[in-house]
């Protein structure tokens, strides 16, 4: 008779690595609380004697390296296409996180419609009944007659339902679980072992897969960080529930460009890719009140005009507060320093607002000066001209620094009509070839912005 091995599991402390035969709340060993994990304890298998003909000969140099190329197939959305690299990659595994009720399932739900015409695709629905999953096909009036659909939990048998498919949707993964643990689904170690069952099949059948993942409170992914690590291509899908428009950013992609960022807007008919960001990242009134100004952010591989918005108002309390939305709190600070110390400004008694429109994220350095710029016309009470951008780096001693993709920021500045725009000087001598379209100022200090913008 076959000997079976019964699988067992122990609980692992992430911090310090002690193991226990039961879960804890407090590690017995460092004393850390909440940090014991379960995990899969496998038999070990007796040594084999291994000789040097069995290893040998599996390191190559790079020369002799042949190249991959990786098939991509078009998602029926152009937008997410783009911020994939240019289509879905055979065999690869891309994660999708947001908010509950952002999307995220109504999107893959077009996906997978429009790959079930030519493609066999699987649903995995672990949340939804099927019912419902035809529900939303029907109201996205959605053309998935052969899309397979199946609802279950665990995740054990998915495999026998993969013959033939090429494309599965995992909806989601903080749902599914695996018998091999005791714990319930959305554990750490159950996410875990979960994903990366789903890593061995995807690899070893070529099968794609789309991973629905949950958020915490705070936006991150729920759940082990390896989670993210062992995906191709992580995504986030944000905006607000109560808004139309969404953005669907790329945090990690091996395949594609990072920080790639795709917008779509949320209609009766499902989510539609937009194209026109003009009216999603610039507002209608804009150059007719004081502190707003526009500056070309360069996401992923493309440019686009994003308005930076300032409110300046007395403090009410002792400390003054500085709110900002899409830039980064540390930064915000920083620049008011500079404006403070180097260009005389007195924001220290002064509550300071700011936002970036439409809900994207400007990480990037270049829009240092945008910022500075926003603050100052707030600050003197004088509007910026609605043809103005501003793009540049400020360092702590108020000195502009020259930044990346230059050229496609005045290129885009250009193409919107914008008659005037002001870039570090260090910059100049790759973007003089725009100077017979549009008036170039070559900012060297942030001193030198400010005398230009609101000189009496």
């Amino acid at each position: 008779m076959a000997k079976t091995t019964k699988t067992t599991t122990e609980f692992i402390c992430g911090e310090c690595g002690a193991s226990s035969p039961r879960w804890l709340g407090r590690c017995p060993a460092c004393g850390k609380f909440n940090t014991m994990v379960e995990e899969i304890v496998k038999p070990a298998e007796p040594q084999k004697t291994a000789s040097k003909a069995v290893y040998g000969g599996r390191a190559k140099p790079l020369s002799q390296i042949t190249y991959e190329n990786y098939n991509r197939t078009p998602s029926g959305i152009s937008e997410f296409d783009n911020v994939l690299g240019g289509g879905i990659v055979t065999g690869s595994l891309v994660l999708i996180g947001g908010d509950p009720g952002i999307g995220k399932s109504t999107l893959l739900t077009q996906i997978a419609a429009h790959l079930s015409a030519n493609k066999k695709v699987l649903y995995f629905s672990a949340e939804e009944s099927c019912s419902q999953v035809k529900l939303r096909t029907e109201r996205l009036n959605l053309n998935s007659d052969d899309l397979l659909i199946v609802n279950e939990t665990c995740i054990d048998g998915l495999e026998a339902e993969l013959d033939g498919v090429e494309f599965c949707i995992i909806d989601s993964i903080q749902a599914v679980y695996t018998d091999d643990l005791s714990s319930s689904a959305g554990s750490v170690g159950q996410v875990r072992e979960c994903a990366s069952k789903l890593m061995r099949i995807a690899k070893s059948r070529g099968i794609t897969f789309f991973i629905v993942g949950h958020v915490t409170k705070e936006g991150a992914l729920a759940g082990p960080k390896v989670l993210e690590h062992i995906m191709d291509t992580v995504l986030y899908f944000e905006g607000e529930n109560q808004e139309n428009f969404r953005i669907l950013r790329s945090v990690k992609n091996r395949f594609g460009n990072v920080q790639e960022v795709g917008v779509f807007e949320m209609t009766g008919e499902g989510i539609i890719p937009v194209t026109d960001y003009s009216g999603i990242f610039l507002s209608e009134s804009r150059g007719e009140e004081p502190g707003s100004v526009v500056t070309p952010a360069q996401t992923g591989a493309r440019c686009m005009n994003v308005e930076v918005q300032t409110l300046i108002a007395k403090t009410s309390f002792g400390v003054p507060r500085r709110m900002p939305l899409g830039i980064d709190y540390n930064k915000l600070v920083l620049l008011i320093a500079v404006l403070e110390k180097r260009c005389g400004l007195n924001l220290s008694s002064s509550d300071i607002y700011l936002n970036a429109m439409g809900g994207i994220k400007l990480n990037e350095p270049a829009c240092d000066l945008a910022v500075c710029a926003a603050l100052s016309s707030a600050y003197y009470g004088k509007p910026i001209d609605k043809y103005v951008a501003v793009f540049g780096e400020v360092g702590l001693t108020g000195e502009v620094r020259a930044v990346s993709y230059c050229e496609k920021r005045v290129a885009e500045c250009v193409k919107m009509g914008f008659k005037k725009v002001l870039v570090p000087a260090k910059n100049m001598k790759s973007v003089a070839k725009f100077a017979d379209k549009i008036s170039i100022v070559p900012i060297l200090y942030v001193n030198t912005m400010i005398k230009n913008l609101f000189k009496d």
